[in-house]
């Protein structure tokens, strides 16, 4: 891709939107970065673009006559492709993509790429693992925290780079083809950005459109949407299930999870080696042993990592113990089904759970949640801005608090609890009505328990 005397607009001055310009500057580009907000607010890292890069910084609206000069538009994920200014371009013949089909074109190597509406992160980091601990050489990156386009320089021909990727960042991919292509699932999400679920599900899609038949396609057998792509791929496709044996494919028997391939099986791991709690995760251990084999790894290398994987940051994190309640951060629950996995997988015990819910919402219906509401909670406390709708729609099932902050949530939850229970932060919604992201949410929420837990010791 030639990228020297190109004029480019990058819209977002996120981490991405930062790495593309300052990889788009340091080759050659005249590059514009866009952003809504007013550069003042932007951070010192965007800021700095001008002076190190001689990048335009542009906040709020964008001059008509700039447009005119734009040959290249790159999108950050959180930039909805159907922006005026991308489809100004787009329209004048100018090449409109995101930062990872813009990091494709430059990775070397091969490409593991996961997506999903719940499991992204963790199942990225844990195929990371398993192949750096079977002497593979890989990098991890994408929605996982780590901008692709920062990866490019360190890809090697022989190494992979796998890649967490998000609805929106496959919405704007043009050529870029994973080697091995995962599916974990796809629920309702996102549904304030997209007109339907199915316009949700056809960006999830988009990660198998350029595989061919050299290539691997791994979909959950279990999950509506991800099973009916299985016959309209190119790739060769991979089935994993924890609710049913299959012909062929990966799938949990009892407490075995089993590989079952040209009529011979073999032990993969069973569930007791397996650190991640709930049904969910051993869906996400299937997903990555596939991933694991089509990549060469090796099963007795995969089965320790699998052993010794303690998960990822805000997911089912356990915080602490106070007075005989547990307290777990799963603050990237920003679905309803995140949350209902969350909910299974701290159910099954003799206590039950404290559930903190809210955020900004996303459209999707709560309703879903009664079941286990009704036999897994003791009650519920409401934050955020989405908390009234929250409340009209599971009134009735428990008790129902509100909460000014989350230090107050963490307060009310303990108060509510007794021995034996939890109190689970799992929102159900997105973190942006009080919180800059999920990953600060669920610090605040962390140094919460673990005030609380200071000021009953001394108290004690």
């Amino acid at each position: 891709m030639q990228i020297e005397g190109r004029k480019a607009l990058v819209l977002g001055a996120g981490r991405s939107g930062v790495e593309s310009a300052r990889f788009l500057a340091s080759r050659g580009a005249t590059v514009a970065l866009h952003d809504k907000r007013a550069v003042e607010e932007w951070s010192e890292a965007a800021r700095s673009l001008k002076e190190e890069l001689n990048v335009g910084l542009i906040g709020g609206d964008i001059p008509s006559w700039l447009l005119d000069q734009i040959d290249l538009v790159v999108i950050s994920p959180g930039v909805p492709t159907n922006t005026i200014p991308a489809r100004y371009v787009d329209r004048k013949d100018g090449e409109v993509i995101g930062e990872v089909e813009l990091a494709s074109r430059f990775l070397k190597g091969r490409i593991v790429g996961i997506t999903g509406s719940n499991g992204k992160t963790t199942t990225t980091a844990l195929i990371g693992e398993l192949l750096r601990n079977s002497g593979i050489p890989t990098q991890v990156g994408g929605n996982i925290g780590t901008p692709l386009l920062s990866l490019t320089e360190t890809s090697t021909e022989l190494g992979w780079t796998v890649v967490e990727l998000s609805s929106f960042q496959l919405e704007s991919i043009v050529g870029l083809r994973p080697n091995v292509a995962i599916s974990l699932n796809v629920t309702p999400n996102h549904l304030d950005r997209y007109e339907g679920f199915q316009d949700y599900a056809a960006a999830k899609h988009r990660l198998f459109m350029n595989q061919t038949g050299e290539d691997v396609a791994i979909l959950n057998a279990d999950d509506e949407i991800t099973a009916s792509w299985a016959n309209g791929l190119r790739a060769n496709v991979v089935l994993f299930s924890v609710k049913k044996e299959l012909a062929e494919g990966l799938f949990l028997r009892g407490e075995e999870l089993i590989c079952r391939a040209n009529g011979k099986e073999k032990v993969l791991t069973t569930r007791g080696e397996i650190f991640l709690r709930g049904l969910h995760n051993v869906e996400n251990v299937l997903a990555a042993f596939a991933a694991g084999l089509a990549c060469g790894a090796s099963l007795e290398s995969m089965r320790e990592t699998v052993k010794n994987f303690k998960g990822v940051e805000h997911r089912i994190e356990f915080v602490a113990e106070i007075n005989g309640v547990r307290f777990y951060n799963d603050s990237k629950a920003t679905s309803v089904d995140a949350t209902s996995k969350a909910l299974e997988a701290l159910g099954g015990g003799d206590g039950k759970t404290i559930l903190i819910l809210g955020g900004r919402g996303k459209n999707a219906p709560y309703a879903p949640l009664i079941p286990l509401i009704e036999s897994s909670v003791r009650s519920l406390i409401l934050i955020g801005e989405d908390a009234d709708n929250i409340e009209s729609q599971l009134d009735g099932t428990v008790p129902i608090e509100r909460a000014e902050s989350m230090e107050d949530a963490v307060v009310k939850g303990f108060s509510a609890a007794v021995g034996g229970d939890a109190v689970l932060l799992a929102p159900a919604c997105a973190s942006f009505d009080i919180f800059k992201s999920f990953e600060e949410r669920g610090e605040v929420f962390k140094s919460a328990v673990n005030g609380l837990g200071s000021s009953l010791s001394t108290s004690n």
